[in-house]
């Protein structure tokens, strides 16, 4: 049986999700799953580099010290599953965005994690650099997931949008009329702005549960200064990262709001989250919601985000067949999987590319 390996790192900067996969038509089964925390002084050095901290230096032993810890993950999630080596056909690795600036006179985007000591450690050819190709072509190198989404989850029976909850939210729009174009976006922060809050005021990375949040009330004139920033306004293909939506943003904010708790702060950022989701979504009542990625561990947010979306309906992934924390590495398994076959990986229509590529910079082992 072959079977393929996803490396999957997004924008909240916690750790290496990693699967190992086999996809036969339109099924998927994940043989093993693991995550490799990112260490505490390794997590800062990102946080520094994303905000444009880091040098030269700084850039590449990161770099370096990624791809040992990328490989890591693979290794494990191989002997975890007890597959042979010989039956893994290829890495397919996502990297750690640090910086992603798809439009302006020189569009770019840069992922850290060295694929060829991936290759080296692991014995496993490596596919790593999705997002460049597409960019190349005019492209906003992102979302990448909608196609899979589309190859394995679409419907003739419902309409269906995948939200994915990672740092930032990105929507899959899935009509169930298969003449109709499918289309997908960043939307805005999910987690990101509430986890830079949390670590900024209380020294913890992330609000477990919403705790903190729910303690809040929503701030209206501090969300509607927020809501007014232009990127929730502006028409797709559009995508962004932490090199928009992070801290520096939230206190040119706050600082209009001086006398605000801190756990109003962050309740307004959780519903900052799910107004600037609702208000994007595509308007079909009988759509049906799959959320994905971290966010779909805060109840809090799940709570506003089905209230916030009726009458669609809001579920998970589990629904599907694929969890939640696992669908984004699956999905670059998957991609790794199109590029060996010579069939694209991109949907033109959700990344605004010229056309179809075929992507990846390909490692041999």
């Amino acid at each position: 049986m072959e079977t393929w390996i996803g490396l999957m790192s997004g924008t909240s900067m916690d750790g290496i999700d990693a699967v190992l996969a086999s996809f036969k038509d339109r099924s998927i089964q994940v043989h093993a799953a693991e995550t490799v925390s990112y260490p505490h002084t390794l997590r800062h050095r990102l946080l520094e580099a994303i905000q444009n901290k880091g040098t030269p230096d700084d850039i590449g032993e990161l770099d370096t010290l990624i791809g040992v810890l990328f490989a890591q993950a693979a290794n494990q999630v191989i002997e975890k599953s007890g597959t042979p080596l010989s039956s893994v056909r290829a890495i397919g690795s996502h990297g750690q965005t640090i910086r992603h600036q798809p439009s302006g006179a020189a569009p770019f985007t840069l992922q850290l994690g060295n694929p060829a000591i991936i290759a080296e450690q692991t014995g496993v050819l490596t596919i790593a650099d999705f997002r460049k190709r597409d960019m190349a072509a005019g492209g906003q190198g992102a979302p990448l997931v909608p196609a899979f989404h589309n190859a394995f989850f679409s419907s003739t029976l419902e309409d269906r949008c995948i939200l994915n909850l990672g740092g930032i939210a990105n929507i899959t729009w899935i009509p169930a009329d298969r003449h109709a174009p499918v289309t997908g976006f960043d939307t805005g922060p999910a987690n990101a702005l509430m986890d830079a809050w949390c670590q900024n005021q209380t020294g913890i990375p992330f609000d477990k549960d919403g705790q903190w949040a729910n303690e809040g009330i929503v701030n209206q004139s501090l969300l509607g200064g927020m809501l007014s920033d232009a990127y929730f306004l502006k028409p797709a293909p559009k995508s962004t990262g932490k090199e928009k939506f992070n801290l520096g943003w939230i206190k040119h904010h706050t600082q209009r709001h001086p006398d605000l708790c801190a756990e109003d702060v962050q309740r307004t950022l959780l519903q900052l989250t799910v107004i600037s989701i609702a208000r994007q979504l595509p308007q079909a009542k009988a759509m049906k919601v799959y959320a994905c990625g971290g966010g779909t561990q805060n109840p809090i947010l799940m709570r506003e985000l089905e209230q916030a979306i009726r009458p669609a309906r809001l579920t998970v992934t589990s629904e599907l067949g694929l969890a939640p924390q696992w669908v984004e590495p699956v999905a670059f398994a998957w991609l790794a999987n199109q590029t060996l076959n010579h069939r694209p990986g991109n949907l033109p229509e959700v990344t605004g590319a010229r056309g179809p590529r075929i992507l990846g910079a390909i490692y041999p082992a």
